[in-house]
């Protein structure tokens, strides 16, 4: 019996790995070189918590933080007030965050977003939003989409946020 619970701890305590390095890649840079060379961002149009219909593409013109997150994710937690005080620091500037729960309920999400404050557009998003956006398999996950509509980066997992400051501050 003990050898068989050890074997069970071990098999848990690998596959814990695994899924922790596959939820937490690095960001993937900004790369140089012509708009081209990044893709457009997927448009899709969906409610946001207030029920108003929410549209990537009426934020053309601007920068876009698309943020996956949910509310029982820890980092998440971590992260959204930072993207509250950056949607604070550069909103006049043209910086427009969006964020997508991936939660199935959307009561927590409205208390979370009331408790937060956040001044930002919120909408319950679904495995077929994720899917258009590559799948998203951990959480959070920001897309970071230029004044053009293309996807000039993804960061996976709890974000630098010095890092993303400086890359919105590129695009602005």
């Amino acid at each position: 019996m003990k050898t068989k619970v050890l074997t069970a701890v071990a098999i848990l305590t690998v596959i814990a790995v695994i899924a922790t390095r596959h939820w937490r890649r690095p960001a993937e840079p900004m790369r140089s070189g012509n708009a081209a060379t990044h893709p457009y961002a997927p448009d899709f149009s969906i409610h946001d918590l207030s029920g108003q219909t929410l549209q990537l593409s009426r934020y053309g013109g601007k920068v876009v933080l698309l943020n996956f997150w949910a509310t029982w994710c820890a980092p998440c937690r971590i992260e959204i007030p930072r993207l509250v005080d950056l949607q604070n620091k550069y909103g006049r500037e043209g910086l427009q965050i969006v964020g997508i729960s991936l939660d199935d309920d959307p009561r927590p999400v409205h208390a979370f977003d009331q408790q937060l404050r956040m001044n930002y557009p919120v909408a319950i998003g679904d495995a077929k939003l994720a899917e258009q956006y590559g799948g998203v398999l951990g959480l959070p996950v920001s897309f970071l989409i230029g004044r053009d509509g293309r996807i000039y980066a993804k960061h996976v997992g709890e974000a630098d946020i010095s890092l993303i400051e400086r890359e919105i501050k590129s695009l602005l």
